[in-house]
């Protein structure tokens, strides 16, 4: 089992940049793919990326690309969220979750298929 607890998130201009860390407990973080997700008020929870276990293999959702990256730190036990240009529809609590599994290049990008979830942090980008 594991434990996430995030952070990073605040508030920020339309423009501006964050980065959200999700710290996990115990000596096993190589052995879980990680996802970020988002949760806008009124939607449902949506992907934002994912990382495989040793970082080799990573996805975003495609309205993301090329301003968010997905990162991790196995000896930190943390996997980040670098967010860049952030703008108003950004806004929204984002999630860190993880997925255990023997596969080193797996993720996944439903929020199905994850088993263990940190509480949120919320992200709100002013215009």
């Amino acid at each position: 089992q594991v434990q996430l607890v995030e952070s990073g998130g605040g508030l920020v201009q339309a423009g501006g940049s964050l980065r959200l860390s999700c710290a996990a407990s115990g000596r096993t973080f190589s052995s879980y793919a990680m996802g970020w997700f988002r949760q806008a008020p009124g939607k449902e929870r949506e992907f934002v990326a994912a990382i495989s276990r040793y970082g080799h293999n990573t996805d975003y959702a495609d309205s993301l690309k090329g301003r968010f990256t997905i990162s991790r730190d196995n000896a930190k036990n943390t996997v980040y969220l670098q967010m860049n240009s952030l703008k108003p529809e950004d806004t929204a609590v984002y999630y860190c979750a993880a997925l255990p599994t023997v596969q080193a290049l797996g993720l996944r990008v439903s929020p199905r298929e994850y088993d263990y979830w940190g509480q949120g942090t919320q992200v709100t980008v002013s215009s």
